[in-house]
């Protein structure tokens, strides 16, 4: 991994440009791992990194309108803090693989280039939807800007929102202006164990009430620990009441459909909201159905044994386990599973094998997001063999 000083970073790219080098742009480099494998440039042994760890300042946090401009080489877990003393943050989940307080989560830029969003998003949509504007810069070095300083943007080529989830393929993140909002003020939740049937009517119950979850979370039995499917329920408003008139109304209903129910004070949330996110496993999938078929996902032998996190009111979320209760052909016929339920898997990390399952399945899209590539990086330096929603991208010519 090299990490040039931000005065140094633009002539080095070029030089590489020149020279016709492949490389992969990265952050802290704590997920270089996910996805796609990454092809090495010819006699190399492994792919060339371009670390952005040295452009890590904020620029500047326009408190009265909520935004904030970092540099993508910021570590996620230092911007919180800062955002934090001004009584803000960003909406964002920590990554997957964090610690409690965001250990290990990686740069700001990383988090962007995944595009990559958790249980947060039923309240405050993903991260391609918080983002308001980004510089880069392309394969040649040379640079570019996109969208600007505030929310509302002129209409136009969203060419942001085209590098949010590239995974490094069409240029290197330099800089980036995100939305941000006030801290809740007070927060609490619940966590609903039993049948799927009840779970779901439970689940559209909340979606429709009145004060919107800021994460309603469907938990598979191997998450829950109890042997039955869990929702996680979160509720962050202004008014304490407000919070506990509608938690109460929430619990009556969970008991009235047979459900088991815990309330949870702030602390307790947080730590379940830890254990969502925490694994050692060397299966990590990302996987989505449509909302109203999560709960047919959920009840599926192809997820026994398998911990997953489902954002309930969106359908998108994270699976994980470990390669001895976890055989390639059942992530295979999971994959199977949630296409027939109108969504996709994802295969971030898995075991070593020499039949490795694709990371992700071929886009319908395919044939554009290739001559992006070609329209972004003529030279196939960046990211090779790692192209979303291109099976096994090999050099485009």
């Amino acid at each position: 991994m090299i990490c040039p000083e931000p005065s140094e970073l633009q002539e080095l790219v070029r030089q590489w440009h020149q020279q016709a080098l492949p490389w992969l742009p990265a952050g802290s480099g704590s997920r270089l791992h996910w996805g796609a494998p990454v092809q090495p440039g010819s006699g190399e042994n492994s792919p060339r990194v371009l670390s952005t760890s040295k452009l890590n300042q904020l620029v500047e946090h326009c408190t009265g309108d909520f935004t904030v401009t970092v540099q993508a080489g910021m570590p996620l877990q230092t911007l919180q803090h800062e955002l934090a003393a001004a009584g803000q943050w960003l909406a964002i989940d920590w990554p997957w693989g964090s610690g409690p307080g965001g250990e290990d989560s990686g740069t700001v830029g990383g988090l962007v280039a995944r595009g990559l969003a958790g249980g947060l998003r039923q309240r405050y949509l993903g991260v391609r939807d918080q983002l308001i504007g980004l510089s880069l810069l392309r394969a040649d070095g040379t640079a570019a800007k996109a969208g600007g300083k505030v929310v509302k943007n002129v209409a136009g080529y969203d060419l942001m929102r085209l590098f949010c989830g590239s995974w490094g393929s069409l240029g290197l993140i330099t800089e980036l202006t995100l939305r941000t909002y006030p801290l809740p003020r007070h927060r609490r939740g619940l966590l609903v164990h039993g049948p799927v049937a009840g779970l779901e009517q439970l689940r559209r119950r909340c979606l429709q009430a009145p004060l919107t979850p800021q994460r309603l979370d469907w938990w598979s039995p191997a998450l829950s620990g109890s042997g039955q499917p869990a929702l996680l329920l979160a509720l962050a408003s202004v008014s304490s009441a407000a919070i506990a008139d509608q938690l109460d109304q929430h619990s009556q209903a969970a008991s009235a459909l047979g459900l088991q129910a815990e309330a949870l004070d702030p602390d307790r949330l947080l730590e379940l909201e830890s254990h969502s996110r925490q694994s050692n496993s060397n299966w990590l999938l990302h996987l989505g159905v449509k909302p109203a078929q999560a709960s047919e996902l959920l009840a599926d032998p192809a997820l026994d044994g398998v911990a997953c996190s489902l954002a309930a009111g969106v359908g998108l979320g994270m699976a994980w386990a470990d390669a001895g209760s976890l055989p390639s052909y059942r992530v295979d016929q999971l994959r199977q599973r949630c296409r027939a339920l109108g969504g996709q898997l994802s295969v971030l990390v898995q075991p070593a094998n020499e039949n490795p399952l694709p990371c992700w399945e071929a886009s319908p899209a395919a044939a554009v997001i290739e001559a992006l590539k070609r329209e972004f990086d003529p030279m196939q330096q960046l990211a090779r063999g790692r192209l979303p929603g291109v099976v096994q991208a090999a050099v485009i010519r």
